[in-house]
């Protein structure tokens, strides 16, 4: 296919090499990692190639994967899978990784979606496997910048159920899931990557998964 009839997400092209290179340090030792939420596809087949090292498995909502197909065919990899679905609202797959991944998301799903994302984390990670979120976040309940306030406008014009979410909240998300921040970086354009670490499992580990 012609570069020009791929699917675009403009802002891919910006962010790309700065995540990458905060990917490099931090996936390191990763031989997988899953991304929710890969949208077009865009970051997968880069960040492939930047860390070919590990396997990066895409994953989408059924009717977006074919957006990632076409990328992936366009530039392939041989440790780029195909996609799989994965609806956060719904049933997670059944493998563990030593890495998730996901950007701008959190900002878009509803509050209730972002609290199944990370209730269902303990599915899939390991004790001290990471979640990596990239985007742009409230912090003491101020944001980043007068962009990121007109941005979180525009979300709420557009749904007023998604919205920049507050990182003291995500917090205890993923507290209650076994996870605990040890990264806030600062990255251009007012976003944040963001990083947590899975906790050795208590008994009742799991079970959060459920609530």
């Amino acid at each position: 296919m012609n570069q020009q009839n791929l699917p675009d997400a403009p802002s891919t092209a910006r962010n790309r090499e700065p995540i990458a290179q905060h990917l490099q340090r931090l996936l390191k030792p990763c031989r997988k990692v899953l991304e929710v939420g890969s949208g077009t596809g865009q970051h997968a087949v880069y960040f492939a190639r930047q860390l070919s090292h590990l396997s990066w498995q895409t994953s989408e909502l059924p009717q977006n994967l074919d957006g990632i197909r076409t990328w992936r065919a366009t530039q392939p990899a041989a440790n780029l899978p195909p996609p799989i679905v994965l609806d956060v609202a719904a049933k997670w797959p059944q493998f563990k990784v030593d890495a998730v991944f996901t950007a701008n998301t959190l900002h878009i799903m509803s509050v209730d979606l972002v609290g199944n994302f990370f209730s269902k984390l303990p599915l899939v990670l390991a004790p001290g496997s990471l979640l990596l979120v990239y985007g742009p976040v409230k912090i003491a309940g101020e944001y980043i910048g007068s962009s990121n306030s007109a941005f979180n406008l525009w979300l709420q014009d557009r749904d007023p159920l998604s919205g920049i979410r507050d990182l003291e909240w995500l917090d205890q998300l993923a507290l209650k899931a076994g996870l605990i921040r040890i990264e806030n970086n600062f990255l251009p354009s007012n976003n944040q990557l963001l990083v947590w670490q899975m906790q050795p499992h208590s008994d009742d580990t799991l079970s959060r998964a459920l609530w």
